[in-house]
Formats: C-alpha cells, structure tokens, sequence
C-alpha cells in the first residue's frame, strides 16, 4: 500500500510542476505581459468578460470590428467619456491616467482580433 501513496504524491507533483508557468517558454524566460493587462483586470474585466450592458466581449471579434474601425482614438474617448447607458465615464476608474486606460483599450483590442 505505501507505493500508492508514492504513486499518488509522484501524480500530485507531475500536475502541480506545471503550475505558474503562466506561458513561459522551457527556456525559462517569461511571458511579456501587456502593459494593459493589469488596468483591464482590475476595471474593466467585469463588463467586459460578460458582455454586461451591452459591453463588447473580449475575445469576440464580431463585437469589436466595428469599433476597431473607428479607430483606436475614438475607442480611448469613448473610454474617458463614457458611453451612454452602459459604460461610465472612465469605466469607474477615476484614478485611471488617460494613458493607462488607452493601454487598457489597447489590450482589450489585441485580445479580440
């Protein structure tokens, strides 16, 4: 009976050494994160994710091409401005620089075409 708890703790450490990699390659180096990433988690995610409100998925490119269109300009302004009646004005991040949330559109954009 002990090699089953051998057997067993050799398949718990097999699944968790794949744990954290978060992408990083074998080599070692590790995933360059968006500089926008960390912006839309923590604000954006929410709406976004769900398609709350009428929000655009990320990841849905049918959702985004038109927007996309428009150009990534108008997309940062609608942002700031907020976009009647779903999206508020800065999406709720008032402390948010305009350039954060413009990366933060950036991300969203890369992450759906």
């Amino acid at each position: 009976m002990k090699w089953l708890g051998l057997i067993g703790l050799m398949g718990l450490t097999a699944l968790l050494a794949g744990c954290g990699n978060d992408g990083a390659s074998s080599t070692g180096e590790q995933a360059a994160v968006h500089p926008g990433a960390q912006v839309y988690t923590r604000f954006c995610f929410s709406c976004h994710a769900a398609g709350i409100a009428g929000a655009p998925r990320v990841g849905d490119p049918n959702a985004w091409t038109a927007r996309i269109a428009r150009g990534q300009e108008a997309l940062v302004t609608a942002t700031i401005e907020g976009v009647p009646p779903g999206m508020p004005p800065r999406g709720l991040c008032a402390r948010c620089s305009d350039e954060e949330l413009a990366l933060a559109v950036d991300y969203m954009i890369a992450r759906s075409l």
